[in-house]
């Protein structure tokens, strides 16, 4: 008798143990929810902000102080590309920004940001420094955006190198990254073909030319990387990189493409494989 009644108790107790874990575990999963809708509210303010920003096409330094400073450089030095008035006030807020990312009819509608010394600083941080986990759009840091103007062939500037990437987390909110992965579907990406790229000195466009799944591989795995990919120089050089991509599209978008273009690159996490990696690739055209 007493047996029994030992084993009962023992019985309730690990039952009232599993009953204890499974709450926990329930506030802890309905706390790191609320912890994600809060943040996922927060960038997105910070973001409707930014766009604000942008849109008003606010200037923190007067007309005439700008006119005065330009009257102050000797006429032997060369005068420096100009930053497009719409992105003034931004970068002098947080000189990170580097530019602008736009796809039409999506969510994405972004600053990117670039810190040379750490790659991954934006990732969990947001414009403003404040910690979030959806982070910012992140320029690689082996990507020269260039200064200047295309127009005016970077003579008073920097040209951008031939392919620039984008790194952006894949959000279950679907920010950021998080419906890049739409491109997969070729009525969707023929829809949303055209990529809209500012840097701060001039408005860029690019097409649609590749979409594929890839991933992170091993340093020692002699595979292709398309995420090293950053200047073609040769043409040994564009032709190894462009057979790969075209092989690799899930679809023929139609676009072609030649040594001498230039390229955006949008990459973020995908799932079909461990490290595993979606990716849009576009044309520049204007």
């Amino acid at each position: 008798m007493r047996e029994r009644k030992k084993q009962e108790s023992g019985r309730r107790l690990i039952r009232l143990i599993c009953i204890i874990v499974f709450i926990v575990s329930a506030a802890g999963l309905a706390g790191y929810g609320v912890f994600s809708l809060c943040q996922d509210r927060a960038v997105r303010k910070v973001q409707t902000a930014l766009r604000n920003i942008r849109n008003t096409g606010e200037t923190a330094v007067p007309e005439e102080t700008e006119a005065n400073t330009e009257a102050a450089v000797p006429e032997t030095e060369s005068k420096k590309p100009e930053i497009l008035s719409k992105y003034r006030s931004l970068y002098e807020i947080n000189p990170d920004m580097v530019g602008w990312l736009t796809i039409e009819g999506t969510v994405i509608d972004y600053p990117v940001m670039q810190t040379m010394e750490d790659e991954s600083y934006y990732l969990s941080i947001d414009f403003y420094g404040q910690p979030n986990q959806n982070g910012c759009l992140v320029m690689d840091t082996d990507s020269v955006v260039g200064t200047g103007t295309k127009a005016d062939g970077y003579m008073d500037g920097e040209a951008p190198s031939t392919n620039l990437i984008i790194h952006g987390h894949t959000m279950r909110s679907g920010d950021m990254f998080g419906d890049l992965d739409l491109y997969a579907d070729e009525a969707y990406g023929k829809e949303h073909s055209r990529i809209c790229f500012d840097s701060l000195y001039e408005e860029r466009e690019y097409e649609l030319i590749a979409v594929f799944y890839s991933q992170v591989y091993y340093e020692s795995e002699d595979v292709f990387k398309y995420y090293k990919f950053f200047q073609a120089d040769t043409q040994e050089e564009f032709d190894d990189w462009y057979g790969h991509i075209k092989e690799l599209s899930l679809y023929d978008t139609g676009v072609t493409a030649e040594l001498g273009d230039e390229f955006i690159t949008l990459s973020c996490c995908a799932y079909h494989v461990e490290d595993g990696r979606f990716v849009v690739v576009a044309k520049r055209t204007k």
